[in-house]
């Protein structure tokens, strides 16, 4: 059975709010390295910027458009490749709202209290849809864990952040169990039924951000208390980074596109769960790896930008110059 990778329509499509999601996830690292006095805090506030203005752009071009795609909203949600991206929305969304607490605590709240409603619901329909519509096995890939695995594990980072504990636990109860169930089926679709066609190969990247997310997750709940759970969400973080330099032939013989999104923000989460340890070990050094860390993921994410740059300028319409004598 052939495997839908785009889509019906062209445009503006969900995968693409991975561009604000990656940009985001670099921010809160850099957000993070501030915290510990490491980086000026005012790199993450430009990475927060450029994030929401990303987001907002491709937001205004995607409302606008899906209406008119064949079956709308609907059939947006229900993509078997596509649908699980639009949860990127809402959860972008929680990102920014994040970012702004520091600087605006009420409206970073209310707006983080509008995009986890949003997220969980959303989260919440798309699964009802899975159970009411079934998924092929060979339409199932790493993104599916987007909607309540990340979601609900960037919402319980958001609301431990925002001092609300309740609330933070039992979104990390939300995303973790997700997660846990979830893992086993696409790791077992990536194990039994074949490699993933071309096109979605770089969303086999996400499978990394799972562990680091709960444990960042983890720390914020307990204010930084690193104890047997932490090193356990290490421990299958470090074997989700070997998978992914296992994966490095794979990837190599992928042509560039704009889907190679799905790399930066899984990435920038493993660096930022990584700058945390650094900060517990502060072994001999540890402010030289630290750097080495931010500055490794913030390259890695400036490659990304310019490579996709070069897409979209080739993807612009040329004008033809007509010559008058």
């Amino acid at each position: 059975m052939s495997t839908p990778t785009t889509g019906s329509h062209a445009g503006i499509t969900p995968n693409l709010f991975g561009i604000a999601y990656g940009t985001a996830g670099l921010a809160v690292g850099w957000r993070y390295a501030a915290q510990v006095g490491l980086a000026p805090a005012l790199v993450a506030d430009i990475l927060f910027l450029v994030a929401a203005v990303v987001w907002l752009a491709l937001l205004a071009g995607y409302v606008a458009q899906v209406p008119r795609r064949p079956g709308g909203w609907r059939a947006e949600l229900a993509h078997p490749v596509m649908g699980p991206f639009v949860s990127l929305i809402p959860i972008v969304g929680m990102l920014l709202a994040i970012g702004l607490l520091p600087s605006s605590p009420a409206a970073g709240r209310w707006l983080l209290g509008v995009f986890t409603v949003a997220t969980i619901a959303l989260a919440g329909w798309i699964t009802g849809q899975w159970i009411i519509g079934g998924i092929e096995p060979e339409h199932l890939h790493p993104g599916y864990v987007l909607p309540a695995v990340a979601g609900g594990l960037i919402a319980a980072i958001g609301a431990a952040l925002a001092g609300w504990p309740g609330l933070a636990q039992t979104f990390f109860g939300l995303g973790l169990l997700s997660w846990l169930v979830l893992e086993a089926i696409i790791v077992s679709r990536l194990y039994l039924r074949g490699p993933l066609p071309a096109p979605i190969r770089p969303t086999l990247a996400i499978e990394a951000a799972p562990p680091a997310l709960a444990g960042l997750a983890y720390l914020a709940i307990t204010h930084g208390t690193v104890d047997a759970v932490v090193f356990a969400l290490g421990g299958y973080t470090l074997l989700a980074v070997m998978v992914q330099v296992r994966l490095l032939a794979l990837y190599r013989k992928l042509p560039f596109t704009l889907g190679f999104w799905a790399f930066a923000f899984p990435y920038a989460a493993v660096a930022t769960f990584t700058l945390h340890w650094i900060d517990y070990a502060r072994g001999p050094g540890y402010q030289i790896w630290a750097w080495i860390v931010i500055l490794a993921i913030s390259a890695f994410i400036a490659v990304l930008a310019v490579k996709s740059a070069v897409v979209v300028g080739h993807r612009l319409p040329r004008r033809r110059l007509r010559l008058t004598h």
